[in-house]
């Protein structure tokens, strides 16, 4: 699967995400209790901003030193027995871990919650190598046994109720109780017991890797990394290259950033940070430690204008107050990583080809920015993804690149300004009732089939302007054209 979801078109999403009227209640609901819990979370603190700024000097400072904090990981990871492995592509990095999983002849591997693994297609990659692959977050688990795809990158099961997740079981596994939440995650709890103790690898994705120590920090609600990191012999770490810190001492920083951004709370239940193979004479922890660290696109941003959005921890608030994902959801992105960090993301992973529609899917308005706890300017690299579009690859449509051809050169004349502001407004009344355009002819359809276009007036400024000017100045006897006025504005 990859960095994509699904065949659909840009359009064709949207349209469907439009018209899901549960899944649109389900955001709603969602980011209005995501949102009023993180600026609680945010208030107790008392200097939010400085938190802020502090956060995005830890992530600045880290990109700036990549290479010098990779080394110190690797070098440490290697110093307690760890394996560590650089993959440049997607490919690379699935390769390897087939190869381990091959090696220890291992038939079962459980995972936790990794948005890094959804990214390079793990598990597809691992299932045609003949491994049975179990998803022990309980999001991804629904979304594993429904063959469905996340749409949010801290709750990947957003747009599926309880009703849904009972249908879900019942078809797939067998499940006969009740639509009630307990019921359903005790029959989950019950069903990934088995899994955990019997699988052979286990796979976990990194919140923040500490380079001091060659340590892995794992940031969770429920538990189940721990599990996957506990019991089975062998354990591999995924990770992009960018997600590591210095010491404990900024860990400690961007994990209390990450968890009341994300969820609202001041510390999540589990935070566990793992070194290594575990030492002789310890009674739980891997046999064999490996860590992947994945670049699939990320070296190429480094050292250009998108660098910030590398600085990324994967909280989701910017998701979580965005107006356009509020009315599309997640799918309609065709991406792992929707909302406005997605469409900033995506097309540098991705590229414009496929994904140049997504630094168009927002309103502009900042709330992103606004959020993000390591102050990423996710609007101003919308902007800059759009001016790329346009100038470098020219990948705008035809008609707008007409459209604004043809308006360069009306705008550049003032005789032919003049003369289609006088007739724009006849141009337009077959397509107006009072003073909006409902049904816009060529490109405004789009934007006419969910909201009004103002219709030109039919009295223009400059007309306005003059006549006003004339009779305001004829009362007091003066010569209005000496006065200069009206015949250049």
């Amino acid at each position: 699967m990859g960095i994509g979801i699904g065949e659909q078109k840009f359009k064709g999403r949207v349209d469907e995400g439009i018209h899901d009227e549960f899944m649109r209640g389900a955001v709603r609901d969602a980011q209005e209790r995501l949102q009023t819990n993180r600026q609680n979370a945010a208030d107790q603190l008392g200097n939010w901003e400085d938190w802020r700024s502090h956060g995005e000097e830890i992530r600045q400072h880290v990109l700036e030193n990549l290479d010098y904090y990779l080394n110190q990981l690797s070098n440490n990871v290697a110093k307690r027995g760890g394996h560590v492995f650089f993959a440049q592509t997607a490919e690379e990095a699935s390769s390897y871990i087939r190869d381990v999983v091959i090696k220890k002849n291992a038939k079962k591997v459980v995972k936790s919650k990794s948005m890094v693994t959804e990214e390079i297609g793990l598990n597809e990659y691992l299932e045609k190598a003949g491994c049975n692959v179990v998803e022990s977050d309980l999001g991804e688990f629904i979304l594993q046994v429904d063959h469905d795809h996340p749409s949010h990158i801290v709750a990947p099961a957003l747009h599926k109720n309880k009703n849904q997740i009972r249908d879900v079981f019942h078809e797939t596994l067998g499940y006969e109780q009740s639509e009630k939440p307990e019921e359903l995650a005790q029959f989950a709890r019950e069903v990934l017991r088995k899994e955990f103790l019997s699988a052979d690898v286990g796979i976990t994705g990194c919140n923040f890797a500490i380079a001091e120590s060659g340590s892995i920090g794992l940031v969770t609600n429920e538990g189940n990394a721990d599990m996957v990191t506990i019991l089975p012999k062998t354990q591999i770490t995924v990770m992009g290259m960018e997600r590591i810190v210095p010491t404990f001492e900024e860990f400690e920083v961007l994990v209390g950033l990450l968890t009341r951004s994300a969820v609202g709370q001041s510390l999540t239940s589990y935070i566990t940070t793992l070194t290594g193979p575990k030492d002789v004479g310890s009674v739980d922890g891997p046999e064999e430690f490996h860590l992947v660290i994945v670049d699939n696109g990320r070296s190429k941003i480094l050292g250009t204008e998108f660098q910030p959005v590398l600085q990324c921890i994967r909280c989701a608030a910017c998701i979580n107050v965005c107006p356009v994902y509020r009315h599309i959801g997640g799918h309609s992105y065709g991406s792992i990583y929707p909302g406005p960090i997605g469409a900033v993301l995506t097309p540098l992973l991705g590229g414009y080809e496929e994904y140049k529609e997504l630094p168009y899917a927002s309103s502009l308005c900042g709330a992103c920015t606004e959020v993000c706890p390591v102050k990423i300017p996710l609007h101003d690299l919308l902007r800059k993804h759009r001016q790329v579009i346009a100038e470098q690859k020219g990948q705008s449509p035809f008609v707008e690149k007409l459209m604004m051809k043809a308006f360069g050169v009306g705008a550049s004349s003032n005789a032919l300004y003049g003369v289609g502001s006088k007739i724009a407004s006849k141009a337009m009344k077959p397509f107006t009732k009072g003073d909006r355009i409902h049904s816009g002819p060529g490109p405004l359809k789009a934007w006419t089939d969910v909201r009004d276009f103002p219709a030109p007036s039919k009295e223009r400024f400059r007309d306005w302007f003059d006549h006003h000017a004339e009779e305001k100045y004829s009362s007091t006897g003066k010569d209005v054209n000496n006065k200069g006025i009206g015949h250049d504005v």
